[in-house]
């Protein structure tokens, strides 16, 4: 059960990589900067690193979000990361951007309280700034694309101001921007997401004694940074076009507004700890600068579809993982 539990973690991993494939390259293909093949190796490039260097404090995190014995923390760990892989995939395939974090949240919520009860999942809040338990990280995943929308918007008021007057010269450096803003947000990304498998395959590592404390092994930093990186590399043109064009197509200064947003947004978040949903920044952030004196640019049927996917994910996810587990009682009475 740990092996299996361990290897669902790293597939979450690659499932965060997929529902991140838009956010370092939706702004790059949006303002016709790099071609998708480009986009995409950067997007590889900028993630891995990101995991690599990521730190520990989102894993931390994550580490509080259930509380069960721990011989039932490999099977809880196990059925929120398939629930979350499940319901990342059959949504990414239709195009729409869901958030794989949100989803493992609602899956672990449900799994721990068949396992364990109310008591089973850690509700957590704030210590100070630092989010912990379900709570916090649902407040964090909440507000950060708020902060992501309002960010973006005024930096691209700011830039419309400054730039008002300038001429096509400003061009060149103008894509250079965007490259490195893209950049940006993938190692942002990688920081994020990868802590969070990262944080699952400790916890189980922890539960099933091959560790003695939380401290994140080099080979799990290595191998779910690379899965989170090619996760990125071969998302689907679905998603990717639905953020880089359904939400908002916008220009140069706009992408560059919405990035440099985004990966501000994001790395702070990593810095508190606080596992948010890189896609919702991203993609907030776009519908951010879009309301900028453009809000009729802006397609709000695909904002509406997507919020509403969002807020049923915990729920819905939820129920997935209560589902599983209780047949994971009823399978183990059996033998």
């Amino acid at each position: 059960m740990v092996v299996a539990a361990l290897v669902v973690a790293i597939g979450f991993g690659f499932m965060l990589g997929v529902s991140d494939a838009p956010n370092a390259t939706a702004s790059l293909i949006a303002s016709r900067v790099t071609s998708y093949p480009k986009a995409m190796m950067l997007s590889f490039i900028a993630h891995t690193l990101g995991g690599l260097f990521a730190g520990e404090a989102v894993a931390l995190t994550m580490a509080s979000l259930v509380h069960v014995p721990p011989n039932r923390t490999a099977v809880t760990y196990l059925i929120g990361g398939l629930v979350s892989i499940g319901f990342t995939l059959l949504l990414t395939h239709r195009g729409i951007p869901v958030s794989a974090s949100i989803a493992l949240v609602g899956g672990l919520a449900g799994a721990a309280i068949v396992e364990a009860g109310w008591h089973g999942v850690g509700w957590g809040g704030f210590h100070g700034m630092r989010p912990y338990g379900v709570i916090g990280t649902l407040v964090a995943i909440v507000v950060s694309p708020l902060l992501g929308a309002l960010c973006s918007a005024a930096v691209r008021y700011l830039l419309g101001r400054r730039l008002a007057k300038s001429t096509r010269s400003v061009l060149s450096p103008l894509k250079s921007a965007i490259w490195v803003s893209a950049f940006l947000v993938g190692l942002a990304d990688g920081s994020n997401d990868g802590q969070k498998a990262m944080g699952m395959a400790t916890v189980v590592l922890l539960a099933g004694g091959a560790i003695r404390t939380f401290a994140v092994p080099i080979w799990v930093v290595v191998v779910t940074a690379l899965a989170l990186g090619i996760g990125t590399a071969v998302g689907g043109r679905r998603i990717v076009r639905t953020v880089s064009s359904r939400f908002y197509r916008g220009g140069s200064l706009d992408c560059l507004a919405a990035q440099g947003s985004s990966a501000l947004v994001i790395l702070g978040s990593a810095w508190l700890g606080a596992p948010v949903s890189t896609s919702t920044v991203v993609a907030s952030s776009m519908v951010g600068v879009g309301s900028v004196g453009r809000r009729r640019h802006v397609h709000w049927p695909t904002v509406v579809l997507v919020v509403w996917t969002w807020l049923i994910t915990v729920p819905a996810c939820a129920v997935l993982g209560a589902v599983l587990a209780g047949l994971a009682h009823i399978i183990s009475s059996l033998f």
